[in-house]
């Protein structure tokens, strides 16, 4: 089966085309418009400027990535796409696009959920993990914790009741000046500092549930910076970087270790653009261990917004009989 399918949830225009035979899954073309530089100008993502870059990019990426696959539209099988959730200008340029083209050469259209998204770009991994498992889903508008039952019964259980990890990561990484996006130089500089020196309280909130607060966490950073300003100290941003990163590390195990316990699950998949991080990774690897349980993480390439994996959840979604009309709309929360 062949799927050609669209992401735009946020600020990454994408369009892949995907194999998919039984168990064997491949990806011919997978095909980012980034728009990363248009963004660091403004410290984040414009949702404005988001959606009238996708229309800009979207046609483009369509013909370089069908071309790319070396296949024509007559051998595509269905069209797949991102609905929900995300920044809802954005995802109407690339649902509406889908749309047409599903119209156009009488495709089934597949409409799919950003994080389940997420969560199958494992399904490229080789092996690759099978349902039932634990998902901790980690990006930059996301962050959830997940019961995966099935590839298509899939419940959240846990989640950010306000800023998500990467977004706090990029808005720690802004008061220590380093231009956006600061996913990876803070990767760097907290591989350079003491994890211990700042005690900085955690992101898991301490209660029965299994949901997160990390807003505190980085107003506590961005205190402690002031207050280290205004005393006139000099600020070790790697200590600063590596304290932080420590208490989102421990923050994600805490909740993780209980998660496991009720889900009773033997299988662990990282998910999400903040996959990427070697700390959080290696938490992860740790947990595993102690747990004596397989750990699932995606390939970096596919750990941020991409198609591919859109592709890879609509493959399953086809196969239960999830499919959509053309009253296909977008909405900006999970439905």
């Amino acid at each position: 089966m062949l799927i050609l399918s669209f992401e735009s949830s946020c600020d990454e225009t994408s369009c892949a085309v995907c194999r998919f035979d039984g168990e064997t899954s491949t990806v011919l073309s997978n095909i980012v418009a980034s728009q990363i530089s248009i963004h660091a100008l403004y410290g984040g993502v414009v949702p404005e400027i988001a959606s009238r870059a996708h229309i800009e990019a979207v046609s483009n990426i369509a013909y370089k990535a069908i071309s790319e696959a070396r296949v024509s539209m007559a051998e595509i099988d269905a069209v797949a796409v991102t609905n929900t959730p995300g920044l809802i200008g954005a995802l109407l340029v690339c649902v509406s696009f889908a749309k047409g083209i599903a119209f156009t050469y009488k495709k089934p259209l597949i409409a799919v959920n950003h994080i389940r998204g997420h969560i199958a770009a494992n399904y490229y991994s080789t092996p690759a993990p099978k349902p039932p498992f634990t998902a901790l889903v980690a990006s930059g508008g996301h962050t959830s914790i997940v019961n995966v039952e099935t590839y298509t019964r899939i419940n959240t259980i846990g989640k950010t009741r306000d800023d998500a990890i990467g977004e706090a990561f990029d808005k720690v990484a802004r008061k220590l000046n380093i231009p956006y996006p600061g996913g990876a130089e803070m990767d760097v500089l907290a591989s350079k500092g003491n994890p211990n020196a700042i005690p900085f309280p955690l992101g898991a909130i301490p209660d029965d549930t299994l949901d997160f607060s990390f807003s505190g966490l980085k107003t506590a950073v961005v205190n402690y910076l002031h207050r280290e300003e205004q005393n006139g100290n000099e600020i070790n941003r790697c200590d600063v970087a590596a304290s932080f990163t420590n208490s989102v590390c421990k923050s994600v195990i805490k909740k993780l270790s209980k998660a496991l316990e009720i889900t009773g699950h033997s299988r662990l998949v990282l998910a999400g653009g903040v996959a990427a991080n070697s700390h959080l990774r290696k938490a992860l690897e740790e947990l595993s261990l102690e747990k004596g349980i397989a750990l699932f993480i995606p390939p970096k390439a596919l750990c941020g917004d991409n198609a591919a994996m859109i592709a890879a959840q609509a493959y399953h979604e086809f196969k239960a009989g999830n499919t959509a009309d053309f009253n296909l709309n977008a909405y900006a929360t999970k439905r």
